[in-house]
């Protein structure tokens, strides 16, 4: 394959921070209008990787070539001018303003002076039916599921021009109708000559979509393979560097049925409807259902984040009834979120200060922290659930997702919590880092802790659970023991189907 087949083409690019060498030798070369699977474990250095591309972090050294033109770096501006576009997970769209104004958001089509904003809606309209997609250039980006809003960032690439569209993990926000309609997108860019750099954790997006995969691992190139030549064992070995025999971890039967952690009596709040459950010390319990079932919801009400509006909840026998977060965090309960970008973890902030965030009260005195016992407390979590930071000053907005996961589940553990919330605890996270978090979780109920643990992932959701309770529409719908778990038993549960209605 000569030179000029490549559109892009990343030469030994190595990236150093102080104290922390991202990209130690990664080489990475893209073909015209193919799709390229870029995957690794989360560490692994993917997101650098691709901010070198668009020149929002400067390689150490190394080159970068796009179309054969070299270059030692890139700026955003050298980047959009060759054709490279980046579809990150955070949306750049403006809520209040419309499709078309997002569309050319920072060039307007201007009629002398003045914006002209029939104009755009004309342009805007042209955009979306070539990539065969129905939104109302009108319409408010505020007031569009998060699919459409997606589809606006890919339109506005497009229009700019973007030969070469890196994909930083598109379906993490997405719902399964919404993956189907990206999907299609792709693969009609793929057809008119985009290339596509496509980053995933989840291995059946990546086998379905692309003609190759690159692995990266520890900021080292790994291998290429073409796609129908490999296999999913063979991917996660070279991901994570060892064979993983398992994708679960093995777990001691560890629950107590004399003692109930906690108990919901026909609990009505937030959404959801007559929620009767109990949940027992030393318990995996599992919440499935599909999105906008009331699953999220009730962990707010458990949480105190939402208020109780009738019925009663017991924690370990006493009636209780949390007003706020800091009640429940007080009570002995904690919630792992389903967004820890946004509600898990303070991004802006060390390691160190997340970790003791619930405590402070606890290890100060007259307002003044012990920064003796903070330092630690954050020392003791970073050893006991293995966070990968090079100090524990480090901002938690740099660490993998894995890590945040840890550091968030880290403060829960130094605030002690005996009933801990994990609301789709693996969303995002790599197959290692993912069997990681599972024996995280194992450690906990083997220690005599309760878990309530949401999941979208049929598996996950049946490899991790004690009993599995469904939710559909706000409401109960079933109930399985571990011995009765099969997923076509749970999507009738999830579609509404109970066992009243079956009879």
């Amino acid at each position: 394959m000569s030179e000029e087949n490549y559109v892009l083409e990343l030469e030994h690019i190595r990236k150093e921070y102080p104290g922390v060498v991202a990209l130690k030798d990664v080489t990475l070369q893209l073909r015209r209008g193919e799709v390229l699977g870029l995957i690794g474990e989360n560490g692994a250095g993917k997101s650098t990787l691709i901010k070198c591309c668009t020149g929002a972090v400067i390689p150490t050294s190394g080159k970068i070539r796009v179309n054969g033109r070299e270059f030692d770096r890139m700026s955003p501006q050298l980047a959009s001018e060759n054709g490279i576009a980046v579809i990150y997970q955070e949306f750049n769209n403006v809520g209040e303003l419309s499709a078309a104004e997002n569309l050319f958001l920072g060039r307007p089509i201007r009629k002398g002076m003045i914006i002209d904003r029939a104009a755009m809606e004309r342009e805007a309209q042209k955009a979306f039916e070539q990539l065969h997609i129905k939104i109302n250039p009108k319409e408010l980006v505020k007031n569009l599921s998060v699919g459409y809003q997606q589809m606006i960032e890919i339109a506005k690439a497009i229009q700019q021009n973007a030969q070469v569209l890196i994909m930083d993990e598109p379906s993490a926000p997405l719902t399964s109708a919404e993956v189907e309609s990206m999907f299609k997108v792709v693969e009609l860019l793929r057809t008119k000559g985009v290339s596509i750099i496509y980053i995933s954790h989840r291995l059946e997006e990546i086998f379905r979509l692309s003609d190759r995969i690159e692995v990266i691992r520890d900021g080292e190139y790994v291998t290429t393979l073409i796609t129908p030549q490999a296999t999913v064992d063979e991917l996660i070995k070279l991901m994570v560097g060892r064979e993983m025999t398992q994708k679960y971890p093995p777990r001691k039967n560890c629950i107590n049925k004399d003692k109930v952690v906690l108990e919901l009596d026909n609990v009505c709040g937030n959404g959801d409807k007559n929620m009767s459950l109990k949940l027992h010390a030393g318990e995996v319990l599992g919440l499935g259902g599909l999105v906008g079932a009331g699953r999220t919801e009730l962990a707010e009400v458990i949480f105190g984040s939402k208020p109780i509006e009738s019925g009663r909840m017991l924690l370990n026998g006493k009636e209780i009834c949390p007003k706020s977060s800091r009640e429940a965090i007080d009570l002995g309960i904690a919630l792992v979120p389903e967004d820890r970008k946004r509600h898990g973890a303070l991004l802006g902030n060390s390691i160190k200060n997340n970790i003791n965030m619930p405590i402070y009260e606890r290890i100060s005195r007259f307002s003044v922290i012990n920064s003796k016992t903070e330092l630690e407390i954050a020392e003791k979590y970073r050893k006991d659930i293995q966070i990968k930071c090079p100090t524990l000053n480090q901002l938690v907005k740099n660490l993998s997702g894995g890590n945040q996961q840890k550091v968030i589940l880290a403060k829960w553990l130094a605030a002690d919590c005996q009933l801990i919330i994990f609301d789709e605890p693996t969303r995002g996270i790599d197959v290692g880092a993912k069997y990681e978090i599972y024996k995280l979780i194992n450690d906990l109920v083997e220690s005599g802790r309760s878990v309530l643990m949401i999941s979208s992932e049929m598996e996950e959701l049946m490899g991790m659970s004690d009993r599995i309770i469904v939710l559909a529409e706000n409401r109960m719908t079933g109930e399985l023991a571990k011995e009765e778990f099969n997923s076509d038993k749970i999507m009738a549960y999830a579609s509404g189907i109970t066992d009243e209605t079956k009879e």
